[in-house]
């Protein structure tokens, strides 16, 4: 896996590409995609990273796994490329955005308009094989991300985190809470959305509250 990512990552990051686990994790993802179908497109595998530069960050949104269908997985949390169905998490949060904000329903499912404002959209297992979920966990991928929030923990000030559902929840240890906003909810997944646990979390207008306050520009969601 020859690992693209944007400059400002690369000092942050390099220890880790260095590290014994990444490189039996790369020869793992170079093989299966190799003799698998994977998602997301290799070139697209660090797509978060790339769209959204360390300096410029501000929000992070913790996913679990790429998409798994033909077409949907782009290297961003939650997204899909644009022209591609939405899917039922996507819908919930989108859902949550108009009843929150007061803004108009989005055609777009491609959520690289919030990456570029400086929203990282990390899924914590970056690859899947086709129609498998959770086939790429516990390889090496989590140890990766889960490094990636501490580094982003420990050198930046007044970051907002949302964390949505339980598998993101657990990700707020590695989160100094006394420098950062936490944001924790039920996920959008139409499960957790229809039991009360995601709608009228009003994150959104948390998140831009909570920039505006610390004088950072607001997402534009």
């Amino acid at each position: 896996m020859n690992v693209k990512i944007a400059e400002s990552w690369k000092p942050l990051l390099e220890k880790e590409f260095n590290k014994p686990y990444f490189e039996s994790l790369t020869n793992f993802v170079k093989n299966e995609y190799t003799t698998n179908t994977c998602y997301p497109k290799g070139s697209q595998i660090f797509n978060a990273f790339n769209l959204c530069p360390f300096n410029h960050l501000k929000v992070v949104i913790i996913g679990q796994d790429p998409y798994h269908g033909e077409g949907q997985a782009h290297g961003l949390c939650f997204s899909v490329p644009e022209g591609v169905a939405h899917p039922p998490s996507l819908i919930n949060i989108f859902k949550e955005i108009e009843s929150d904000l007061h803004i108009d329903y989005p055609k777009s499912g491609n959520l690289e308009r919030w990456a570029k404002q400086g929203v990282l959209l990390l899924n914590a297992t970056l690859t899947v094989k086709a129609h498998n979920a959770g086939s790429h966990q516990g390889k090496g991928w989590e140890q990766f991300t889960d490094e990636v929030i501490s580094i982003i923990s420990k050198n930046k000030e007044n970051v907002v985190f949302l964390l949505w559902g339980g598998f993101a929840k657990k990700k707020s240890v590695l989160i100094d809470s006394k420098k950062h906003c936490i944001l924790t909810s039920g996920h959008p997944s139409p499960l957790s959305a229809n039991r009360g646990y995601w709608f009228g979390n009003k994150h959104f207008s948390k998140a831009n509250n909570y920039l505006k306050e610390n004088k950072l520009k607001e997402i534009n969601w």
